[in-house]
This record gives structure tokens, C-alpha cells and sequence, in this order.
């Protein structure tokens, strides 16, 4: 089973399992980072940690012309619903639901979660997914660290992304303290201004840890097979 991921900025991801295509958080046409339209993307399905702006973004509108649901909480689910979501999935923490290539589930995040014009959100969520070939992909979505991280570790962690752009959600220093406690085999760094200097990050990541810190550049694919990752 062929993985591949591709960061688009801040904390949108195209994560392909084989054919199936799941989009995070995709605030594209509004951030000046990101280096595509909207209108180029192509979702299975969309998965919405939380309420804030840059991280629902683009989230009906490519949804609804993908014919995709949108995964997330049942606040959102309702909020996008008015916006004119075709299609929502509700979910809440520990909950599960099964799709063609394995299933998605929905663990804590430590965060806020109001919507963009200031309605409640419900709660920050974080996903795991579970891919029928036995591997997992945690995307955090936006958190600070939670000593809670270890339960998710247990779920076997194979890919941990990770928000370290400080002052809203983890620093650098505080995502190593969250890779210990999840013990990935790889992580890749989300939600930072691309400027940010990595390179001590990852050296103290390999002196401390066991886990491959990929580095992305936004638009970069990262590819994911049975026994090795590498940048195509």
C-alpha cells in the first residue's frame, strides 16, 4: 500500500493512501504561504481539527465540489452545515469511522476551537488514522503539549505531524517533549512560519530520540512505503 503526503501550509496536508485522498485543514486561498488554489485540489475525504479560520478554510468549497464529506465535531459539523456543507461527519474524542482504506479516529487536542465569526466550536480535536496495512498517521491538528500524548503513542504511531510554531501551539522545545511521549517512527513539523530555522531542531530530535524528522518546504510530497520514506 503506497502512503504519500504533501504539506501545503500551516496545517493543510494531501494525505494519499493508495487512490484515497484525505485533505487537513485546508486553509489555502487566504494564506500566503500556500502555493495552490483551491480549485486544484482533489479530496476523498476532509478532516477539521477546529474552528479557527486558517485551519477551516477552504473546507466547503473544495468538499462540496469534490463530493467529499467533511470529517470533524459535531459543533462544526452544524456550523458548516448553515454554510452550505453538503456533506459532515460528526465525531467526537475516541470515536471512529471506518472508510475504504482503514478508518479515522478522533483523539484530544489542547486547544481552542470558536469558529470565524466567533461562534462555539465545540472542542479541538486530533486524528488518527488507521490504515488497513497497519500503519498510523497522527495528525495533531493545533495543540499544546498533553501528558495524554503517550496514550496516543500506544496506538503505534508510524507518522506524527506536529503544530511547532509557538505562542498558539507547541514550540520546537515542547513538540521534542510530545515526540517522546508518542515515540514515531517519523515526524514532520506543521503550523510555523516556513522561515524557522529547523536545522538544531532535528539534530536535538536524532541525539534525543529515535524518531527521522522529515523537513518539509511547502508543496513538497513525501512519500511513504512499507520500508522506507523519501522526498519525490
Amino acid at each position: 500500500m503506497e502512503i504519500k503526503a504533501t504539506w501545503y501550509g500551516r496545517s493543510a496536508f494531501l494525505i494519499e493512501i493508495d487512490t484515497f485522498r484525505i485533505l487537513t485543514d485546508p486553509y489555502l486561498k487566504d494564506n500566503p504561504d500556500a502555493k495552490i488554489d483551491p480549485d486544484e485540489i482533489i479530496a476523498d475525504l476532509v478532516l477539521v481539527s477546529h474552528g479557527h479560520y486558517d485551519h477551516v478554510g477552504d473546507a466547503v468549497e473544495i468538499a462540496n465540489r469534490c463530493n467529499a464529506p467533511i470529517l470533524t465535531n459535531p459543533e462544526i459539523c452544524h456550523w458548516l452545515t448553515e454554510k452550505g456543507s453538503k456533506t459532515t461527519l460528526p465525531i467526537y474524542i475516541s470515536g471512529k469511522r471506518d472508510f475504504p482504506f482503514g478508518s479515522v479516529k478522533a483523539v484530544a487536542a489542547a486547544h481552542g476551537s470558536s469558529m470565524p465569526d466567533g461562534t462555539y466550536g465545540g472542542i479541538a480535536l486530533g486524528f488518527v488514522i488507521h490504515v488497513n496495512d497497519g500503519k498510523r498517521i497522527y495528525f495533531a491538528g493545533d495543540t499544546g503539549l498533553f501528558g495524554d500524548m503517550s496514550l496516543i503513542g500506544e496506538e503505534g504511531i508510524d507518522i506524527a505531524m506536529l503544530p511547532i510554531g509557538d505562542i498558539y501551539v507547541m514550540g520546537k522545545a515542547e513538540a521534542v517533549r510530545a515526540i517522546k511521549l508518542l515515540e514515531p517512527k517519523k515526524v514532520i513539523p506543521m503550523h510555523y512560519t516556513p522561515s524557522l530555522a529547523l536545522d538544531g531542531w532535528k539534530r536535538e530530535i536524532q541525539q534525543y530520540t529515535n524518531v527521522e524528522a522529515l523537513i518539509l518546504n511547502i508543496g513538497d510530497e513525501v512519500l511513504i512505503a512499507s520500508d522506507m520514506t523519501e522526498l519525490v
